[in-house]
């Protein structure tokens, strides 16, 4: 989940900007290890051993009976003098009734925010055990239970039986959290929080003899931007981590892909790399005609009328005719299932923020900008571009609840601290793009760091995900992002979903995901 602070003439420069924030487990056995340490009120842990709880499960994933530890550990970040500067929390998932797991793939997940923890894809795909949304058919899943109690079940779409799963919250995310007053500059910016990233992926590695795993780094949101510049810093070299590190990918996963941050969404390419996402919501909530013509047709009929009569008439800017502009109208809404009368008022070019406010405005709805399926009532008023978001308002505190449960019943967690799901103000508001802490980059583009990291190694496989419906990080952004940063093109598979901003909300969604990821992670490992 990916939440985005561009800077507004305010106190701390804080506006949000939305581009973006489990399962079949485990009958739980008598914990084959456990040891648990009292709570420090400071938050710096710095007189206690580290933090770890041991308990041992087993369940069906993938049609298979897995024997499993899930871990919670606690590790620490160090700075030059051997002082601890960060507390990192991570649960990883290993899969035991195997002869031999040194050569087993293993993923390393996180989300985004800046500032969101990993609970998105461990209670929503990857984890022993999910969330409940009572999804057992389509229109149940984006109308979700708000108030408690909440489910969550066994996850038989869990990847466990094919690949080790580790979840790794930054720091302040999660349970993980910065160590003294000064060190937040240390972590809270795009390089220091890949640095630290690549410091905990070597460090698990080391500590599991899992050298010669083959390993993925799966992120979403904004983790897709910490994912592309992991991807290059693993192997290291002295403008990177100053040591040859030599870890590389057999894959990278971008669910939501967000590598161009702020840049590529404004201007005549914004509008066009839009289109394709207006198009899909609007037929998924029938405001087009849709007799004979499927979802994926439409969107191809927006694609391509995007990359050629659109993008033109959007360059002709002034000198387009009026018999022209009519025309591009008219079409624009058929496609999007807007008045013609709107779209001539807004000049031809209708954003995400502006659509959710207008496709249902009749029925007296707003769409989610996280997932274009979700409703909630016209709330023009609404300041708040999170919690007053439709999907994000609906499904937020399922997530939440349901992570905290299974916490605390299934692993049996006690660590004394609270789990911080997005960390506003501390971290996404201070985040530091290059231009120090707070200030936005208007045009840095993080997909030439996985370009990088691909050219290193030719055998690296990139599999992007995107939602139909995500209004955040959209269809025409991923295709775009990729396409234009020198990005072996040969190696990357592009999926789409029936789902929003995460692509795993949803039965079937998940279920096709799920499969996809399996096949991606065998095809990239050899197996």
């Amino acid at each position: 989940m990916i939440t985005f602070l561009r800077s507004l003439k305010m106190k701390s420069k804080l506006c949000i900007v939305t581009l973006a924030a489990a399962v079949l487990a485990a009958t739980v056995l008598p914990a084959i290890a456990m040891q648990r340490v009292p709570a420090d009120p400071a938050g710096e842990r710095s007189t206690h051993p580290p933090y770890r709880v041991v308990t041992q499960h087993t369940g069906v994933f993938g049609g298979q009976k897995v024997v499993y530890t899930a871990t919670v550990e606690e590790t620490f970040s160090l700075n030059d003098q051997g002082e601890k500067t960060a507390s990192l929390v991570s649960i990883s998932y290993v899969r035991t009734n195997i002869p031999d797991k040194s050569s087993r793939p293993v993923i390393f997940v996180f989300n985004g925010g800046p500032g969101s923890a990993s609970l998105w894809m461990h209670m929503g795909i990857l984890g022993p055990y999910r969330v409940l949304f009572q999804d057992t058919v389509s229109e149940e899943e984006v109308h979700p239970r708000t108030t408690p109690p909440f489910l969550y079940d066994r996850n038989p779409d869990s990847l466990l039986d094919m690949a080790d799963i580790v979840l790794f919250d930054p720091p302040g995310t999660g349970f993980s959290r910065v160590l003294g007053e000064n060190n937040a500059k240390l972590f809270y910016g795009v390089q220091q929080d890949a640095k630290v990233t690549c410091e905990f992926i070597e460090d698990w590695v080391g500590r599991n003899g899992r050298w010669n795993s083959p390993k993925f780094i799966m992120g979403e949101s904004y983790g897709t931007v910490r994912a592309a510049v992991v991807s290059r810093m693993l192997t290291g070299g002295p403008l990177s981590t100053g040591k040859m590190n030599g870890i590389t990918l057999n894959g990278v996963i971008l669910l939501g892909q967000a590598m161009n941050v702020f840049g590529g969404r404004g201007g005549d390419i914004g509008s066009a790399n839009v289109l394709a996402t207006l198009a899909a919501t609007a037929w998924y909530h029938d405001k087009v005609d849709r007799a004979n013509k499927s979802l994926e047709q439409h969107v191809d009929e927006a694609r391509a009328f995007a990359a050629n009569d659109y993008i033109r008439a959007l360059s002709a800017g002034s000198t387009l005719s009026s018999e022209e502009r009519l025309r591009i109208a008219e079409r624009l809404a058929a496609l999007t299932g807007l008045s013609q009368n709107f779209i001539l008022q807004n000049n031809l070019c209708v954003g995400s923020r502006s659509f959710a406010s207008e496709l249902l405005k009749e029925e007296g709805k707003q769409l989610g900008l996280y997932d274009g399926r979700f409703t909630l009532p016209l709330n023009p008023s609404g300041k708040d571009p999170v919690a007053d978001d439709p999907a994000m308002a609906q499904y937020v505190p399922a997530f939440v609840s349901t992570l905290n449960e299974y916490l605390n019943k299934d692993l049996h967690m006690g660590i004394g601290r609270s789990y911080n799901v997005i960390e506003f103000s501390e971290v996404n508001a201070r985040w530091d793009y290059g231009f120090g802490p707070g200030i936005p980059s208007s045009n840095r583009n993080y997909a030439g760091d996985l370009a990088i990291a691909m050219r290193r190694n030719p055998d690296l496989k990139v599999l992007v995900g995107t939602g139909y419906f995500d209004l955040v990080t959209t269809i025409g952004s991923a295709d775009y992002t990729v396409a234009h940063n020198d990005i072996d093109l040969k190696r990357v598979s592009h999926r789409l979903y029936r789902s929003g901003h995460m692509p795993y909300i949803g039965v079937n969604s998940r279920r096709i995901l799920a499969e996809d990821l399996r096949q991606f992670i065998s095809d990239a490992s050899s197996l």
